[in-house]
């Protein structure tokens, strides 16, 4: 890989200090739970700082603390930027933070994923953003790469590129201070080396303050390491060059073998001693908090709410084109299920297999749409990311994800009435069929934003597909049609009204039975004369003519209703995660 291009040196730097800190799991009822114990260490500018230790030690929690992740009001102990205390929601803005997982989307280009998030996070045009990702790439070196797709299979790029892309995601705003914390877990000695290369690059040439925790460094890597802090059991044993940690070994009296890796010696003989530990930890313990207040973390963002929202709906519909399973297969399946119910129940005239229509319709309609789980969860973790670091509001994309189904699901619910409806012989007049379309719209909608807002709860595909699953169950048995109202138990009652299944069924059938027509529309023949007319009909259901609209708007109240609940139930893990 070809160094960074040089870039001018840049004129704000940033030295981040901690003293004396310590940080315990919240709510926690033992000491056991101290992770971090007067932890006091340094990061200058223009140099690569690696935090060290085994498994368990606290690194990732120490980066998070300088990262700004967990919030200095939360930590006992000073946390400094050049001398002052640390203002959170202004050092996120001159910092990237980039985690230990790449939460990338995998049929999106490097380059795409780069300008989707320069645009976010950038005030600038698109023009801007695009030659601000045409430098970020050439520097990060995805030149080769740039219109690939990011996921492994045919055609993807490797681990190493993929990590790459995880740090421009975070170096598109220029930051000037990059916290990573393990860059090279699960890749190859090569690809790892050409990683710490490239962040030791940036340190010298723009003068980044540039910190990463990494678990067992490699002979070639501890070589670009400029300091080394070495953290066991929550603490700070040692701060410098491996350099001066071999010297401080040898003034100790140790004899370090020969081809044995410095770090890894030390590592195995600090084990229940704090003989490294740093001159300045040894005084006595800084109890005081910085701020036991919050600051006003307020989060300053690069674009209004509409401009998120088109920026977030280009996104997400390009990911759901590209998401064949969702998008092909939903078609195909839309086309396929209209022709077959259609031709199973054609030109039917009895009552009860049209109703039993209607509610298998329903049954598909509603049941089919846990597809998009999958997606919504792997949404969710970007989203936590995203806006954890201000790049857009939890609100734009919640609007952005429910305006690109609406045309997604109008041609599923076309493809799907087309064919059905007239193979079935439902009633002829051009209003009734588009009002027929109307509903199973409504009916994918509604399915949709509540399959959206458990999304927002479930930690997995398993226990959100279960939880789903069971609660749409329960809107069928509830619905009326297998258990009238009259029979459902009082203290059941609340679930009728709630059920999904009871007002598009009710819309079906008042727009077949409905109507002057419809209500002359003999439905059962004796010898003696017509025993059963739609209205006769529709009255023994309960039902009026009105609701045939204001089904329609209680629809559009559950679609309107998930959303809102989606919208507060991430903004809460958001806001949750950004605390």
């Amino acid at each position: 890989m070809d160094p960074p291009s040089p870039m001018k040196p840049r004129k704000n730097r940033y030295r981040i200090e901690t003293k004396s800190i310590s940080y315990c799991v919240p709510n926690a009822p033992s000491r056991q739970a101290a992770i971090l114990k007067n932890v006091t260490c340094n990061a200058p500018p223009g140099q690569l700082v690696a935090i060290v230790g085994p498994s368990g030690a606290g690194k990732t929690t120490l980066l998070s603390i300088l990262a700004g992740a967990i919030h200095p009001c939360n930590v006992s102990g000073d946390i400094l930027v050049n001398g002052s205390p640390m203002e959170v929601s202004r050092f996120r803005r001159i910092s990237g933070h980039v985690t230990q997982d790449d939460a990338l989307f995998p049929l999106l280009t490097p380059e795409e994923s780069l300008l989707y998030s320069a645009r976010l996070r950038l005030k600038a045009t698109k023009s801007e953003a695009a030659n601000r990702v045409n430098e970020l790439i050439e520097e990060l070196g995805l030149s080769h790469v740039a219109g690939s797709t990011i996921s492994g299979g045919n055609g993807g790029i490797s681990g190493g590129e993929r990590r790459r892309v995880s740090i421009g995601v975070d170096m598109v705003h220029d930051p000037a201070v990059l916290l990573l914390d393990e860059p090279t877990s699960g890749l190859d000695s090569v690809s790892a080396l050409q990683i710490i290369k490239m962040l030791k690059c940036m340190a010298l040439s723009q003068g980044k303050t540039i910190v990463l925790t990494i678990h067992q460094p490699g002979y070639r890597i501890l070589e670009l390491i400029d300091q080394i802090i070495l953290i066991c059991d929550g603490m700070v044993r040692h701060q410098g060059s491996i350099g001066s940690m071999e010297s401080r070994l040898v003034e100790l009296g140790h004899v370090i073998p020969t081809h044995v890796n410095v770090l890894e010696f030390a590592m195995d003989t600090m084990s229940g001693s704090k003989i490294f530990e740093l001159e300045e930890n040894v005084g006595k313990k800084h109890e005081t908090q910085i701020s036991r207040q919050a600051d006003h973390d307020q989060v300053l963002y690069a674009n209004s709410h509409v401009g998120e929202v088109l920026i977030l709906s280009e996104r997400f519909f390009k990911n759901v084109l590209r998401t064949r399973q969702l998008f092909v297969a939903r078609m195909v399946q839309s086309i396929l299920a209209g022709i077959g119910l259609g031709t199973i129940f054609l030109n039917v005239m009895n009552i009860q297999a049209r109703l039993g229509f209607f509610a298998f319709s329903l049954t598909f309609l509603l049941s089919s749409t846990t597809e998009g789980l999958p997606v919504y969860l792997q949404e969710k973790r970007i989203l936590q990311r995203e806006t954890s670091r201000g790049a857009y509001r939890v609100s734009s994309y919640v609007i952005a994800n429910a305006l690109v189904f609406l045309p997604f699901l109008l041609a599923g619910a076309l493809l799907y009435t087309v064919p059905v409806y007239w193979l079935v012989g439902l009633r002829t007049e051009l209003d009734r069929f588009l009002y027929f379309s109307l509903v199973v719209w409504m009916v994918m909608l509604m399915a949709n934003s509540f399959v959206a807002c458990f999304s927002a709860i479930v930690p997995n595909f398993i226990m959100g597909n279960s939880v789903i699953a069971g609660l749409m169950g329960s809107f069928f048995l509830f619905s009326g049609y297998f258990i009238s109202k009259d029979n459902i138990p009082k203290y059941w009652i609340f679930m009728h009204y709630l059920s999904l299944f009871k007002y598009p069924f009710e819309s079906f059938v008042l727009n077949e039975y409905g109507g002057e027509k419809g209500r002359r529309e003999c439905l059962e023949m004796e010898p003696s004369g017509c025993v059963i007319t739609g209205g006769t009909f529709v009255k023994q259901y309960g039902l009026k003519e009105t609701q045939r609209w204001s089904n329609i708007w209680i629809m559009l109240g559950f679609i309107v209703g998930y959303r809102v609940l989606c919208f507060v139930f991430l903004w809460f893990k958001c806001k949750k995660m950004r605390r």
